[in-house]
């Protein structure tokens, strides 16, 4: 009887022990909340928008959560093009709906906005749309990355090729808010380190749909080189209008300091033709570049992607992958960390670090928007006069100490 028991007893054991240990083998997942937030329904809605929601989601597949025991929810939001409410979105999704990361944001004055509202929440904001080349330098935050492009890239690839060919003088149309600005001044400053010089400037508003003024005064500056400090919308309806009052026909040199393919998309080849500009982007590149692009048509109607889509795919497939390695999303200044320890072979963007102060570093390329005749179909736009070098293409870190704290701390 006795022997009965004690052999009872230990199986009985095992019948309760066996469901808990289960139970604590199996982890629930770690929650993971990313916010896209861009201009859904403005001037710079083709850039990012709705694409960049597409490419956030296209990340968040390719990461494959279940393998990393991860639950990952993509939300977004419109900024419409203005600081206070994309401060205040971002406010309410890190206090509220426990977001940890925002990512796009296309507007360098909201981006500005919503990296001081990152810092405070200890979150991490992945800028893609955003160019002011201060978000890693005087504005620089150990909970930001700055992933495809910025107005220092822009200035020294564009700007840089066109004095090279001979364009010295240069007036500026330039947009009235901090990309602008930002793109204007690094600009100017490739110039007169050239030895060319800046004729003179305008600004006007965001969102501007008749240029005529502006475009008057360029003309009457006889600067050889016309550029045009701005972006989506604006580019699309200066460069309209230029080839309506026929200033390039008359001698003087167009530039578009930052072209995406859908402004080429909605210019047209005719009018577009000749444009050059500089990217970190660009579909056709090579096979897994051609294999992202037509994954992406297939979910946005037939579009093509940006380089600001690129780079919400690229900067949200590494933030998950930090992440994982941190094994938490809750301290954003360490997950920023953990991305920069990584090197990356990027699929879309090739060799990719992030330096000290947030800037993902990857190669450029300078285009040239081909002749009608040359294209073979839809989104064949560009051909590829120069691949500029990573370690070429961005900012030295060195010109960055005493500007950005976190390299100064870095070098100590």
């Amino acid at each position: 009887m006795r022997a009965s028991i004690l052999l009872v007893m230990p199986l009985t054991l095992a019948l309760y022990a066996g469901p808990a240990q289960a139970q604590q083998a199996e982890k629930a997942p770690q929650n993971v909340k990313i916010g896209v937030l861009s201009d859904m329904s403005g001037l710079y809605a083709d850039i990012g928008g709705q694409g960049s929601v597409i490419a956030a989601r296209m990340a968040v597949e390719d990461f494959k959560p279940d393998s990393h025991n991860m639950k990952i929810e993509i939300v977004s939001a419109d900024h419409q093009n203005k600081p206070d409410i994309g401060s205040a979105i971002a406010r309410r999704w890190y206090d509220i709906d426990h977001v940890n990361a925002i990512t796009d944001v296309p507007n360098s004055g909201v981006a500005l906005a919503v990296s001081n509202v990152t810092r405070e929440k200890n979150g991490v904001f992945l800028i893609s749309g955003a160019g002011d080349s201060d978000l890693t330098g005087q504005q620089c935050s150990p909970n930001s990355v700055h992933w495809a492009y910025d107005t220092w890239a822009l200035a020294h690839g564009t700007g840089g090729a066109i004095v090279r060919r001979g364009g010295k003088s240069w007036f500026f149309v330039t947009a009235d808010y901090a990309f602008g600005h930002a793109l204007e001044r690094d600009t100017a400053a490739v110039v007169k380190a050239a030895g060319g010089q800046v004729l003179g400037s305008v600004r006007h508003p965001l969102n501007t749909a008749d240029f005529s003024s502006y475009l008057l005064q360029a003309q009457d500056s006889k600067a050889q080189v016309i550029g045009l400090a701005n972006a989506g919308g604006d580019t699309i309806n200066a460069v309209k209008q230029a080839a309506e009052f026929g200033i390039v026909q008359r001698g003087q040199r167009l530039a578009g300091l930052l072209v995406f393919l859908t402004d080429v998309h909605a210019l047209g080849l005719q009018t577009a033709q000749g444009l050059t500009l500089t990217t970190g982007f660009y579909w056709d590149l090579n096979d897994k570049t051609r294999l992202f692009a037509k994954r992406f048509a297939a979910l946005d109607g037939g579009k093509y992607p940006t380089m600001v889509q690129a780079g919400v795919y690229s900067s949200v497939l590494h933030y998950l992958e930090a992440v994982a390695k941190v094994g938490s999303a809750t301290d954003g200044a360490k997950v920023v960390e953990a991305m920069k320890a990584t090197k990356y072979d990027d699929p879309l963007f090739g060799l990719t670090e992030v330096r000290e102060d947030g800037r993902a570093v990857h190669a450029m390329y300078l285009v040239e928007v081909k002749k009608p005749a040359e294209s073979k179909g839809p989104y064949d736009y560009f051909k590829v006069l120069d691949k500029i070098p990573a370690d070429q293409a961005f900012r030295p870190l060195t010109d960055e100490k005493g500007i950005c704290g976190l390299v100064k701390a870095a070098a100590n």
